[in-house]
Parts: structure tokens; C-alpha cells; sequence
């Protein structure tokens, strides 16, 4: 029995998907992502969906709640980054 079979995204969650994502300075992600789960810490920049650029520093097996277009390869330490998706 699948539980999402007959549901309806919501940005409350949960997600539908996780998708492995490559920074990179001019390529948006195929899929805004609803929050962004990072594997090895260090420094990630985002664009948000509101359009601004953003330099955060994240820890280990972090998930970060916020809305993403673009993750840039520029100023990116962090890896093994998964886009949280309603694709």
C-alpha cells in the first residue's frame, strides 16, 4: 500500500523526492527544492526563491528549511547535497 498514492503535495511535508544536486553558478535546480539536506558540512550558497543569494555555513546531516532555485558551485565546501523536492 503506498500512503501518498491519493495525496496532494504540501509544502508541510513530507517530500516526494530527494535529488542529488551539482552546484553550479548557472544552472538552476530542475526542481525548486522545499529544503536542501546536506551530508558533509562546510559552506553552502544558495539562491532562495525569493532571489537571493545567501552564504551559509551547515553542520553534518543538516537539513535546511528554506526554499531553493540554485545551488552555486562558487563559495560551496559542503557536499552530498540532496534537494528536498515536490516533484
Amino acid at each position: 500500500m503506498n500512503p501518498f498514492a491519493n495525496r496532494i503535495g504540501s509544502l508541510s511535508g513530507p517530500a516526494t523526492d530527494a535529488l542529488p544536486v551539482t552546484p553550479s553558478d548557472t544552472t538552476d535546480l530542475p526542481h525548486v527544492a522545499m529544503a536542501l539536506y546536506v551530508e558533509t558540512g562546510g559552506t553552502i550558497c544558495i539562491d532562495t526563491v525569493r532571489g537571493e543569494n545567501r552564504s551559509l555555513v551547515i553542520a553534518d546531516f543538516a537539513i535546511l528549511p528554506v526554499g531553493v532555485r540554485r545551488v552555486r558551485a562558487t563559495g560551496t565546501t559542503a557536499g552530498g547535497i540532496h534537494a528536498l523536492v515536490l516533484a
